[in-house]
């Protein structure tokens, strides 16, 4: 009876294992064997901002595409945030700015000599407009008009920050030229309505609600960048892209303004493998109704242009989805 006991034991125990090991391929981004759970955390960005509303539509497609999956979408503090989470495993997804993918993944700005090398792409998605936004009646026309004015660049170290410090570098100022001040979009909108800075930059896809809040009670302008300033980031800052805000995009924005913008992109950590790589991205783009329910960027998501300006490898059932005819 003893030995009986023992050897039951010893078999009990090893179901248990077969169990618990099943049930980790079924981990964080991890196996796509149809009979295992799946669970993708997907990080965003505040709730008030577009990351948000794309990343609960693309945890929602993939809860119905893919069997066994259980997707989730987190508010979070936006790109810089978001890739390190990637880092340290803790979302296995996440939106973010190609142009901070790209610091990440060569240690620059605010990731120097912190490389981050476990990213791959699954899609661009949109272009994220560097909107540099005023009140209209502050006549300022043009970036050379900056100087000594109080200037909203961003949350520090944010990619809107980076993006500001490198338009006006392009022009030839720096924060020594004018008052800068470290604001989200959020800050900088009521700040920008209650006169507390001349000008704001907001880098996110157009239309953006923090500015749509300051048009809807006050008559918004848009700063230009002036064709050569455009060709020059691009020669020098390879994921910048020109873009055209056009008329209409704000109450009282009357023609459009031209400028760059980066793109927002669908990256995952190196944990999710080709199989799951691959449902992610075909069920994506086999839904892309979807996205553009949840916000109006979602319209501009589309397979043609989804390799474009993507600044680290891709994952590669990723590849294998736009390599099918």
């Amino acid at each position: 009876m003893k030995l009986f006991s023992k050897k039951a034991l010893v078999v009990v125990s090893m179901c248990i294992a077969t169990a618990i090991g099943v049930a980790g391929c079924g981990g964080s981004g991890g196996s796509s064997d149809s009979g295992a759970k799946k669970f993708v955390n997907i990080a965003t960005g505040g709730t008030a901002g577009t990351y948000y509303p794309l990343g609960g539509a693309i945890a929602e497609i993939l809860n119905k595409a893919i069997p066994n999956m259980n997707a989730s979408a987190q508010s979070t503090g936006a790109t810089v945030a978001n890739i390190n989470m990637l880092k340290d495993g803790s979302v296995d997804m996440a939106i973010v700015q190609n142009d901070i993918v790209y610091y990440a993944a060569n240690g620059l700005e605010m990731f120097k000599d912190k490389k981050v090398t476990n990213l791959r792409g699954i899609a661009s998605l949109y272009p994220e407009t560097v909107q540099i936004v005023t009140l209209a009646g502050s006549n300022i026309t043009s970036v050379d008009q900056l100087r000594g004015k109080r200037v909203a660049v961003g949350a520090a170290g944010s990619g809107a920050e980076a993006n500001a410090r490198q338009i006006l570098e392009a022009y030839g100022l720096t924060y020594n030229d004018i008052n800068p001040q470290y604001l989200s979009f959020g800050e900088a909108a009521s700040a920008l309505k209650d006169n507390n800075i001349d000008v704001a930059f907001v880098t996110a896809g157009a239309p953006t609600a923090a500015i749509q809040d300051i048009a809807a009670s006050n008559k918004v302008a848009l700063v230009p960048l002036a064709g050569d300033k455009v060709d020059q980031l691009i020669q020098k800052y390879p994921y910048y892209a020109k873009q055209t805000i056009p008329a209409g995009t704000y109450a009282g924005i009357d023609n459009p303004i031209d400028g760059v913008a980066v793109k927002a992109v669908l990256v995952v950590s190196d944990k999710v493998d080709d199989s799951l790589g691959y449902e992610i991205t075909k069920s994506i783009f086999s839904n892309l109704d979807r996205l553009t329910a949840a916000h109006a960027v979602g319209k501009l998501i589309q397979k043609a242009t989804a390799t474009e300006a993507m600044p680290i490898p891709l994952n590669p059932g990723a590849e294998k989805f736009y390599n099918e005819k």
